[in-house]
């Protein structure tokens, strides 16, 4: 990265990674898990803002990509024995995949036809881990023993089930990811795709491929969303049917809209805020959905691009 506005730029976001690194030695214990979970849930958010914020492509289906690196983690752990390490690979791995075969299959559509395919190979995900409850324990789901979430390094090993381990490894994992998209979307690469978002006609004329890069899209989207999916079931110790539901590809897409798409630090405003606005509305009355709802619309009346797309729009017009 070069130029003033660049510098400031790469300057914002480590004075909040920095930040972030700081709270861990001052939060309260129930604040620290819930950052912790935050984190993760908002790598899976971050991926699916690289195929919608940037790309344009309104997906249905990310719960499977997400359920993929879950249970491309959790399954190995749980049946085979297999260590943390191989086990989160798999999961990567299985996202990556996933995303790749059904990129190619929907891609060949577009508009509402694209969301309702992406959503129709989410059902089906969905329906194959209820029905295969032998090894995924449907909506039960598995429960990894904490003598298992173990990461190995030469020379030692460390428990994931230590509080303050499952916060630093959310915040290398969450620091990681934020970096690669912001060094992402300032790249040609990451320009094409914005190009492709706003004038797809224009930019074929222009001599790229199209499909390619919108292919190339939903491949990192995936494989980030597997990442948080295969993190989330080794740190948190848990992987069940419901991560694959309809209810977890509708999360993503309203963190980011919340926190503003197309930006890098959206992804994380929005997911920490819809779950605080759940979490404080819930402790208070039965009809918390109601409150929340009422909470967003609030929200998008004053803020229509998202938080970080409307303080950009307003004041920071350099953020990314």
């Amino acid at each position: 990265m070069t130029g003033p506005a660049n510098r400031k730029t790469l300057a914002l976001h480590l004075a909040f990674l920095a930040g972030l690194a700081a709270l861990d030695f001052v939060l309260p214990d129930y604040h620290h898990g819930v950052l912790a979970r935050v984190m993760v849930l908002a790598v899976f958010a971050m991926g699916y803002n690289i195929a919608f914020g940037y790309t344009g492509l309104l997906s249905l289906g990310h719960a499977m990509f997400f359920a993929a690196g879950l249970y491309g983690a959790a399954l190995p752990i749980y049946h085979l024995g297999w260590s943390v390490w191989p086990s989160l690979a798999t999961g990567v791995v299985a996202g990556l995949a996933l995303a790749v075969i059904v990129a190619a299959l929907a891609l060949r559509t577009a508009g509402v036809a694209f969301m309702i395919v992406t959503l129709m190979f989410s059902q089906v995900f969905h329906l194959t881990t209820l029905y295969f409850t032998t090894y995924t324990r449907g909506e039960e789901g598995l429960v990894l023993p904490q003598n298992v979430r173990r990461l190995a390094f030469p020379g030692g090993e460390i428990s994931l089930a230590s509080a303050d381990t499952r916060y630093w490894i959310a915040f290398i994992l969450f620091a990681a990811v934020l970096l690669f998209t912001l060094a992402l979307v300032r790249s040609r690469f990451g320009r094409a795709l914005v190009a492709i978002r706003e004038n797809e006609e224009r930019m074929r004329m222009l001599g790229y491929d199209v499909f390619a890069s919108k292919l190339a899209a939903m491949a990192v989207s995936g494989t980030i969303s597997a990442a948080a999916g295969a993190a989330y079931a080794v740190l948190f110790g848990y992987a069940g049917s419901g991560f694959a539901s309809i209810q977890y590809s509708i999360l993503p897409l309203l963190w980011v809209l919340l926190g503003g798409a197309a930006t890098v630090l959206g992804p994380f405003a929005g997911t920490l805020i819809m779950f605080y606005l759940i979490d404080t509305a819930s402790s208070h009355t039965t009809a918390h959905l109601l409150v929340v709802g009422v909470a967003l619309i609030l929200l998008i009346l004053y803020f229509p691009k998202g938080i970080m797309g409307t303080i950009r729009d307003k004041w920071v017009r350099w953020l990314p």
